[in-house]
């Protein structure tokens, strides 16, 4: 945490890891796997001391807003709750992709596919 920054803009109160797996643990299925897994490979990128700081914060705002219950379009609404979540997420994936490494999609990938079994259900 940055004690010279305000509590609302310290990027804990937004994102934090074991936030980020209880989300996913309760809406994996309902985000499907294709968003699991651009989940998932953010998070490793974001975990990579070679990513730079501003593409963490990137990477920290997706995921945090995918985390925040209240946000644009409630996730609760069927079918497109999720649908701003995925804007930020792919979003961010397109902002950063230059630093997004072949292990990450790997991890993410073995990840996701515990997550959902190798046939995707």
């Amino acid at each position: 945490m940055d004690p010279e920054l305000p509590r609302q803009l310290q990027a804990e109160r937004w994102y934090s890891a074991p936030r980020l797996w209880a989300k996913l643990r309760k809406a994996s299925k309902v985000l499907g796997k294709n968003a699991v897994l651009t989940i998932l490979t953010l998070y490793h990128c974001l975990m990579d001391s070679d990513t730079p700081t501003w593409a963490r914060g990137v990477i920290v705002g997706a995921l945090g807003y995918l985390i925040l219950p209240a946000d644009l379009v409630p996730d609760i609404i069927p079918g497109a709750g999720y649908g701003d979540d995925w804007a930020a997420l792919v979003g961010a994936l397109g902002t950063v992709t230059a630093y997004v490494k072949d292990i990450h999609k790997v991890k993410a990938a073995a990840q996701t596919e515990k997550l959902f079994g190798r046939t995707g259900r």
